[in-house]
């Protein structure tokens, strides 16, 4: 990665360290900040509780590309709107928001779909138990809003990116729940449209909201931030559809290949051969089943992705993806955004034009 991005990552880390810290100390003004006035029964045991599920995740790394964006974003529209602009301590005072949402989503999903790792490491809720993880990770999307409410900014900016967080969180829990009705009901095969509005509510919103945050703090006005928002929204869609390849073929970091089919998840390759084969439906609708009886052990996992393979749904999906990540990148007009997702496509996937067999 460029050395100008390890440059930017480290002072995202920074921030992030400031605005979840972890061990407290007692009088630490970061829990007034949080919290407010406490009744002195509850010392820093109770708040580390609450907080270690969270910086634990958080500690695992991560790509950090969502904060990333945001800073790049704001760069850009820094140097277009000077006079209107925030100054770039602020707006890296806001990189944690994104990432705190982020989080919280992962240690909510790994709930939802009952997945034993993230991160290469037990899920939160395997290590802290279900309440502790549920309830942590419900919090942090609440103390992400704070990096708004203690940054000395405007304060009609400040209305403006709070309606902009909240509606995006919104969006986030939307999309889940389509893809929860989805994962339950294994007859159920969305259309493609579906799957693409469900991936821009549950992925592509915590794309568009760090580009949203990075322009409206570099001073764009807000309707061309938004159409940068959906160019972002676009491009996290396209990166979940070639985690959904991965997940496939190799297998996603830190997590077992073919676990989506454990979990019953309607990814495009899916429904794109569900799509070419009707008849097909039935029969992945059984294999999936089995294979949430049985585990990622089950021979359907197997037996599911070759039959996905069979009508070439995964690699026409991986071509889906990059068309879309590509396509998204020359519209945002940034030589340092598009070397950030070009960094973040593996190799493997990297030439689109690949024939279809």
């Amino acid at each position: 990665m460029k050395e100008e991005f390890a440059s930017i990552l480290d002072k995202i880390e920074e921030s992030i360290g400031k605005a979840l810290p972890f061990p407290l100390k007692e009088g630490d003004n970061w829990i007034f900040q949080s919290f407010g006035k406490l009744p002195e029964a509850i010392n820093t045991q109770y708040l580390e509780k609450l907080i270690e599920p969270n910086h634990n995740l958080i500690s695992l790394g991560g790509k950090r590309w969502r904060p990333l964006l945001l800073i790049l974003t704001y760069q850009k529209a820094a140097k277009e709107n000077p006079a209107s602009k925030l100054s770039l301590e602020k707006a890296y005072s806001l990189t944690p928001l994104v990432e705190f949402v982020h989080t919280a989503s992962l240690i909510h999903d790994d709930i939802e779909d009952s997945a034993d790792l993230r991160r290469g490491k037990p899920s939160a809720y395997i290590t802290y138990g279900l309440d502790t993880a549920l309830n942590a990770a419900s919090w942090l999307y609440f103390q992400a809003g704070v990096c708004i409410n203690q940054s000395d900014i405007p304060d009609a900016l400040k209305i403006t990116l709070y309606q902009t967080y909240t509606k995006e969180l919104r969006k986030l829990h939307l999309g889940q729940a389509m893809d929860i009705y989805w994962h339950r009901n294994p007859e159920i095969f969305p259309s493609l449209d579906e799957y693409k509005a469900m991936v821009r509510n549950k992925t592509g919103t915590l794309a568009c909201l760090s580009a949203l945050i990075g322009s409206l703090a570099g001073g764009m006005k807000e309707e061309k931030a938004l159409e940068i928002g959906e160019i972002a929204a676009n491009i996290g869609i396209g990166f979940q559809i070639i985690d959904d390849v991965i997940n496939l073929t190799s297998g996603n970091k830190g997590k077992k290949r073919g676990d989506d089919i454990v979990e019953g998840k309607k990814s495009l390759p899916v429904l794109l051969h569900a799509e070419k084969n009707f008849a097909d439906r039935e029969k992945i609708a059984i294999l999936m089943e089995k294979a949430s009886k049985e585990g990622i052990e089950s021979t359907a996992v197997e037996e599911c992705i070759q039959l996905l393979e069979s009508s070439n749904s995964i690699k026409e999906a991986a071509n889906m993806g990059i068309s879309l990540i590509e396509d998204n990148c020359k519209k945002l007009d940034s030589e340092l955004i598009r070397e950030l997702f070009e960094s973040m496509i593996p190799e493997e996937y990297k030439c689109r034009k690949e024939q279809i067999d």
